[in-house]
């Protein structure tokens, strides 16, 4: 369901130029989940922002469902991060002045599309969140506030849930619970899953493993 072909990204020119994505190929099918892992500065995070429509490539194609990502104008590619990608940050994203549901809620309510009920309770008692329904983020642990971003991700039913380091400013019993919880939405809803991370022991929770190195991929292994 994903294709990355030829990929590549240039900041700079001249002496200053660096390749932070340089020709990187490789797929993902429905339902995988997949883990790419690299040190600071090896082009992870910029492939991921890449594959969500957020930073585009300098030149290479990600085709999403047959549907070359790139392509598209503007107004095109706004829809697409919206409807098609669900992004999961390290520091939650959440709206300070929305509680757990309306901030679960967003992604459809900014869609001008009907919420469903049925779906949006199923996300809540998943997510261990049916206490917590009114409260701010303010209000929550950090652990709770990571939940209320995995809700939101989901909630449109991505083609795609992209997490950038999804449990690096949690402690490790609320990080084991982010990736339990990640594990869960891949095999109970199907959901393809890629998840950048730093940390090899979490990367293990996936079927796959990416490891990149100076823009390059370096590695690709599936996990026994």
């Amino acid at each position: 369901m994903l294709e990355v072909k030829n990929l590549c990204k240039t900041y700079g020119k001249g002496e200053t130029l660096v390749n932070a994505l340089d020709n990187i190929n490789f797929s993902v099918n429905n339902g995988e989940f997949v883990a790419i892992v690299g040190s600071s500065g090896s082009g992870k995070s910029t492939l991921l922002h890449i594959l969500g429509g957020v930073d585009r490539p300098s030149s290479g194609k990600i085709i999403v469902n047959g549907e070359d990502v790139y392509k598209q104008n503007e107004s095109n590619l706004a829809i697409f991060r919206r409807r098609k990608v669900g992004l999961i940050y390290q520091f939650y994203n959440l709206i300070p002045t929305l509680n757990v549901i309306e901030n679960i809620s967003l992604p459809i309510e900014l869609d001008g599309k009907k919420i469903d009920q049925e779906y949006l309770n199923e996300i809540i008692d998943i997510l261990g969140l049916r206490s917590r329904v009114s409260h701010l983020p303010n209000e929550l642990s950090g652990g709770q506030q990571q939940r209320v971003s995995i809700g939101r991700a989901l909630m449109n039913k991505p083609a795609l849930l992209l997490a950038d380091e999804p449990t690096g400013n949690l402690d490790s019993k609320a990080s084991n619970e982010i990736m339990e919880l990640l594990k869960l939405s891949n095999k109970k809803y199907n959901q393809t899953i890629i998840m950048i991370t730093h940390d090899l022991t979490l990367a293990r929770n996936a079927d796959r493993i990416i490891t990149i190195d100076d823009g390059k991929i370096i590695n690709d292994e599936k996990v026994e």
